[in-house]
């Protein structure tokens, strides 16, 4: 990418508001995660049954030593949705990890290679198409056994069919350029062609794929741990908290409020980020 060109992104970048805000929040979010054990008031898995559902520190029988109150177990509130932040943006990244890994590789070698590799590959694709993404993260979650560990691993083996076909349609367009032309007239090999010549011109679409995916990654990790087969109590996850807060919805109701607004913000933040990156990405975009 030259200076020029760099420049221009910079600025489109600067005057997309949706970047914008979107990077500031997730930016403040992943702030929090990474600071949870110094900015966090109490132990996220402390109990104290005397202080058991203390509302929020401006409602009636509040108190500022829980300023979001405590749940049923007398946690402190805050420091649960604090460190509940570090479950959904690791479960999010991780996915998209390995994710983005196998999804680019199956799609760059069958966009370069086609033929019976890219029909076997597409096939592949195919078949995982064809399994819908929650029926089988619940069957295999519930076979294997729930663990942060084992959610996100069948959550990336779910989750990189996106990458694979958005990959490969780039490179079936990428392999007749003359760059790649050229390159194979000095006798690079297969690897260098790829690696060296392919990939770098891929990077924009990985990123503004990758945000698309944690979003997603963080709301099937929610949902499974609302449904018990996700994260396992005691570690605070959002979607564990609201589903420990559902038998308290009409008198307590922040129990549900405040974690399912964190992971709103979330979500709605990170869709903004990649929105804002593909405009900004896009060449010969104009704002």
């Amino acid at each position: 990418m030259s200076a020029a060109t760099l420049r221009a992104r910079l600025a489109r970048g600067r005057r997309h508001l949706s970047l914008i805000v979107g990077l500031g929040i997730v930016a403040l979010l992943v702030a929090m995660a990474l600071l949870a054990p110094l900015i966090a008031p109490h132990d996220p898995i402390e109990q104290n049954l005397a202080r058991r559902l203390v509302p929020p520190a401006w409602m009636d029988g509040g108190s500022p030593a829980n300023w979001l109150g405590t749940d049923h177990l007398g946690r402190d509130y805050l420091s649960r949705l604090i460190h509940g932040a570090r479950v959904s943006l690791g479960v999010g990244f991780g996915v998209v990890l390995v994710a983005g890994t196998i999804g680019t590789v199956l799609g760059i070698v069958a966009g370069y290679f086609g033929g019976r590799v890219d029909m076997a590959i597409s096939l592949v694709l195919t078949t995982r198409l064809a399994m819908p993404i929650v029926l089988v993260a619940l069957a295999a979650v519930a076979l294997v056994g729930s663990s942060l560990r084992t959610l996100t691993a069948v959550l990336a083996l779910l989750l990189w069919d996106r990458f694979a076909v958005v990959v490969r349609a780039t490179t079936q367009s990428l392999r007749n350029r003359e760059f790649v032309t050229a390159a194979r007239a000095l006798g690079c090999s297969h690897a260098r062609v790829i690696f060296g010549e392919m990939l770098p011109n891929l990077v924009n679409t990985l990123v503004v794929i990758a945000t698309l995916e944690i979003a997603q990654a963080i709301l099937l990790e929610a949902a499974l741990s609302f449904l018990g087969l996700g994260v396992q109590a005691p570690t605070p996850s959002w979607g564990l908290m609201i589903a420990e807060g559902r038998e308290h919805i009409l008198f307590d109701p922040w129990l549900i409020a405040f974690p399912g607004a964190l992971l709103f913000l979330l979500v709605l933040a990170i869709n903004l980020l990649g929105d804002g990156l593909r405009d900004t990405l896009a060449p010969g975009q104009r704002l």
